[in-house]
């Protein structure tokens, strides 16, 4: 299948085009793109609107396995395809990929949503903080919750990050230390309390193309991590 290369954001991708070398768009206005050639690439879908042509002819490239777009992104072997995580299943979010840890091969060109909360007392005075990396650009955000639980600031986290990202077309990788968390928005564990906020957040993974979650351990010094520690610390302190 032909494909051309063109630019999303800062990086440059290769892009599915007929043979006159227009963008192949679905019926949602999404293009199959992919960072690099070869067999087992793995496909992307992007919006038309955000794909910036490149000088050059298309070429035939084999690419990914199977289908491209939604299709391949489920037929892929499991280095490469965003194995969805209770997808189809009651309770399940959306188009998930599998949990990570920091120690695996994370996407290149994510958007990367850095989340923490943090409790006084649990139940008691409860806040947030999130940092967002997303094209070259940083965003912090600090969040004063009231009374609330240790569990309702890390999912509300979670929350705030999801709607600080602007683009839901490429990968999003979302960073949290909190094990309920990945449980019930990752997993497929059934929310025995906060099953509003759980629902809501599920709804919101659901609206991204390639979302995955990344175990972080907590207090381990990990830059982002302590970052949103703090910020979410001193929404508390200052009650804003």
């Amino acid at each position: 299948m032909p494909w051309k290369r063109h630019l999303l954001r800062d990086a440059e991708v290769y892009a599915e085009v007929d043979a006159a070398g227009t963008l192949i768009a679905d019926s949602a206005g999404r293009v199959a793109v992919v960072y690099k050639r070869g067999p087992g690439a793995k496909v992307y879908r992007a919006g038309k609107s955000n794909l910036g042509p490149v000088a050059g002819a298309p070429i035939e490239a084999d690419v990914g396995a199977g289908p491209t777009g939604d299709a391949a992104a489920s037929s892929a072997s499991s280095t490469s395809k965003p194995a969805t995580a209770g997808a189809g299943k009651k309770g399940g979010g959306g188009r998930l990929g599998k949990t990570l840890s920091l120690g695996d091969a994370l996407p290149a060109h994510a958007a990367h949503v850095w989340t923490d909360g943090a409790c006084t007392g649990n139940p008691g005075p409860a806040g947030l903080g999130v940092v967002v990396l997303e094209g070259g650009q940083r965003r912090e955000h600090s969040e004063y919750l009231g009374h609330g639980t240790n569990n309702i600031a890390e999912l509300t986290a979670v929350l705030r990050g999801l709607d600080l990202v602007t683009d839901r077309t490429g990968p999003v990788l979302v960073y949290t230390d909190s094990s309920y968390a990945i449980g019930v928005l990752s997993l497929n564990w059934k929310a025995k309390a906060n099953v509003e906020l759980v629902a809501e957040i599920r709804d919101a993974c659901a609206r991204f193309d390639n979302l995955r979650f990344v175990k972080v351990p907590g207090h381990a010094g990990v830059p982002e991590n302590e970052r949103c520690d703090e910020l979410a610390r001193v929404s508390i302190t200052s009650r804003r």
